[in-house]
């Protein structure tokens, strides 16, 4: 395994996201369907691409599933985005990242997997962070809280799909589906909220899908080139980028109170992934 190489591509995916991240919200100024629109627009340039380069197909195996996980998916993406009008960015982010406990909660019913105790420990940690956004951060939005909660639940029903489809599909062919499904509902979406943009927003637009794409394929190749618990915990440096972004692009002021609930998110689901990765029989 070239740890060092997986660090770096973990470092890269995490950058390319926290750039997507900022860039939407500096594209505030358009509903959250054209942004899907555009995002998703963007990755297909990639995916199509990638499939029929090397003759993969299109259509998948399950597409029952891949339909499923593109319908979830984009739910969860239009929600974060929209999430993002009403929540300092740095918050957003950390707050999404609360989808592995969902995907945990999904799985003990759907998957008959076991949650151990000192994991539900972890669990309250990381929403302990949540109330103490909530009830110190008077940046924090009750509407753009609930917004992203609901993102968060969608998202780690994704995980939960994802587990079912496993190895039967190319990893690309059901990010395209994604994407396909992605640009289908943002176009609807956006018909009688179209704005119109101008000059730069064209390439700040256009530059969503790019940034997305290539934060997935880096984040794909540190995953297959080093161990869960060595690369999955640097995800999280997603958020430190994005505070950055946020403090210098956008002016956000971070609290004392903020930073503490951000830190007690990530550090509940660090600390949960090193258990799983400690304990795998």
């Amino acid at each position: 395994m070239d740890v060092k190489k997986a660090i770096q591509f973990m470092l890269i995916s995490t950058l390319a996201f926290a750039c997507m991240n900022t860039t939407v919200k500096y594209l505030s100024n358009f509903s959250a369907f054209q942004i899907v629109l555009f995002r998703s627009v963007g990755s297909l340039f990639f995916t199509f691409g990638f499939l029929l380069k090397n003759k993969i197909s299109l259509a998948g195996n399950n597409k029952k599933l891949l339909i499923l996980r593109g319908v979830v998916g984009v739910t969860s993406m239009s929600l974060f985005f929209m999430a993002t009008k009403y929540l300092p960015i740095g918050s957003a982010v950390s707050l999404r990242y609360l989808a592995p406990i969902f995907a945990a909660i999904f799985a003990v019913f759907l998957l008959k997997e076991k949650i151990k105790l000192i994991q539900w420990f972890f669990f309250a940690l990381a929403f302990a962070g949540v109330l103490v956004l909530k009830g110190f951060d008077k940046e924090v939005s009750g509407y753009g809280l609930l917004l992203i909660f609901i993102s968060a639940i969608f998202s780690g029903f994704v995980y939960i799909i994802l587990s079912k489809i496993g190895k039967s599909e190319h990893p690309v062919v059901v990010v395209n589906y994604f994407m396909i499904i992605s640009t289908l509902v943002g176009l609807f979406g956006s018909i009688n909220n179209w704005v119109m943009p101008i000059g730069k927003e064209w390439l700040l637009l256009g530059i969503l899908g790019v940034f997305g794409y290539f934060g997935q394929v880096y984040m794909t190749k540190a995953f297959q080139m080093a161990s869960t618990s060595q690369v999955a915990p640097l995800k999280y440096i997603e958020v430190v980028f994005t505070l950055l972004f946020g403090t210098f692009i956008f002016g956000e002021v971070y609290t004392f109170w903020s930073l503490l609930g951000i830190a007690l998110i990530v550090g509940g689901l660090i600390l949960n992934i090193r258990y799983k990765e400690k304990n795998k029989a």
